[in-house]
């Protein structure tokens, strides 16, 4: 399974030079990215389609994704379909140096530094951008951001994008409302190879991995609060249940508190479980689900981690100012000492754990879900001229054909409908 060398475009706009740290990092990133494309089979078979049909030639793409391996894989099929792939991360916590390393010397013009500031990380998109992109990736909706101000010039080219997180498709419909989006954009998290795998099974999975591998704590026996029940949180209650925690959950949305309980799982406020939680995982895609009196009654050496795409979900800023002071107890974890000895230990700075403390979701599980953005984006770049500027959901057909990748490369077979069953399901006689 050879990685691709493709460095024989320039963009016809200026030359754009990658941005990463040291160079002599590529060895052990090309290592992550060989080992990873082993298990992304669906996607290799994407590649072997884009390499014949060059579905991307002449075109640019800026992708803005967690800047790790299963990414890199992704850049590097991209660039076989033809594409001039401009690769960055999606939050300065997840980048891996070496990964950054190795894909800039594959071919791919990368622009990512792990650990930067706020400001570091936004000119690393706006470097990103300065390609004038035709096909975007966003993650977190922060590239829509940008070419919607502080990068609005190099929007001049942009055919659409994908959307790869449930926060970043609620901005996006936001912004449709208020006819504030720069260009047409699929929800690819709404695709069912998306959320039903990626979001439930990947997150129930690295998140664990994540807290586990940081903290060297059993899950088991522990009570777990898990914030939210939407297909993220439902994956690291049922993964924290497995393991053996007495698992409580929190919610807004009534329905998916009668489902959180019909699984076993206790339903609380947050104002109740933080009195008795052990390890707390937010995962509501909403800011201040933790915050100072969440804090005040809070055991001792509770751990709180955060599996949203951003880090608003725990107030870090407030703990920050009540604590009496902080220390790191070890690498990706600060204890905050509250005034009566108590310390409160956070995990990756309330960032996505998964990413900041690991190694994010299984390359099994992106299989799937860079599947998605892979023929979405061909869907987008096949449409170009009757799209209008809107949300688009992903069609079935994309779906089906990323689920039958996977099945039979997991040589799994299953039944199909005949012609009598199809019409009788979509009719209304009872013959």
């Amino acid at each position: 399974m050879d990685i691709v060398n493709n460095k024989e475009t320039v963009s016809e706009k200026e030359e754009i030079m990658s941005h990463i740290k040291d160079a002599s990092l590529a060895p052990s990133g090309r290592k992550k990215i060989e080992w990873v494309r082993r298990f992304m089979p669906a996607l290799t078979e994407i590649e072997r389609r884009f390499e014949k049909e060059q579905p991307f030639k002449g075109l640019r793409i800026a992708v803005s994704v967690h800047l790790e391996a299963k990414t890199a894989n992704l850049g590097l099929v991209l660039a076989k379909g033809g594409a001039e792939v401009y690769l960055t991360g999606c939050n300065p916590l997840s980048t891996q140096d070496d990964v950054a390393a190795a894909v800039a010397e594959m071919g791919i013009e990368t622009f990512g530094l792990h650990g930067v500031s706020a400001k570091e990380y936004e000119d690393l998109l706006a470097e990103t951008l300065a390609c004038h992109p035709h096909l975007i990736v966003d993650d977190g909706g922060d590239l829509i951001n940008l070419l919607n101000g502080r990068c609005k010039e190099y929007a001049d080219c942009l055919i659409g994008g994908c959307e790869e997180t449930t926060t970043g498709i609620h901005r996006l419909k936001a912004r449709e409302r208020d006819g504030a989006l720069p260009c047409p954009m699929m929800a690819v998290n709404d695709a069912k190879a998306k959320h039903y795998y990626d979001n439930k099974y990947g997150t129930g999975q690295s998140v664990w991995t994540a807290i586990m591998d940081t903290t060297n704590l059993m899950v088991a026996g522990k009570t777990v609060v898990v914030a939210g029940y939407g297909w993220c949180g439902q994956g690291t209650a049922m993964r924290a249940k497995g393991m053996g925690a007495d698992v409580i959950v929190t919610e807004i949305d009534p329905f998916k508190a009668l489902a959180a309980t019909m699984e076993g799982f206790r339903v609380m406020t947050m104002d109740e479980a933080a009195k008795i939680g052990d390890i707390f995982v937010t995962v509501t895609g909403c800011k201040d689900v933790i915050v100072p009196r969440h804090f005040a009654v809070m055991k001792d050496n509770a751990v709180l981690c955060n599996a949203g795409h951003f880090d608003c979900e725990i107030d870090i800023a407030s703990l920050r100012e009540i604590a009496k002071s902080s220390r790191e107890c070890r690498n990706n974890i600060v204890g905050y000492e509250m005034s009566d000895g108590r310390i409160l230990h956070v995990l990756g700075d309330g960032r996505l754990v998964n990413l900041a403390c690991g190694m994010g979701h299984p390359a099994e599980i992106m299989d799937m879900s860079f599947s998605v953005q892979a023929l979405s984006l061909h869907w987008l770049a096949e449409h170009k001229e009757e799209l209008e500027t809107k949300v688009y959901k992903v069609p079935d057909s994309i779906d089906d054909e990323i689920g039958y990748y996977k099945l039979g490369a997991m040589g799994l077979s299953i039944d199909k409908l005949t012609p009598e069953q199809e019409e009788y399901l979509s009719g209304w006689s009872v013959e």
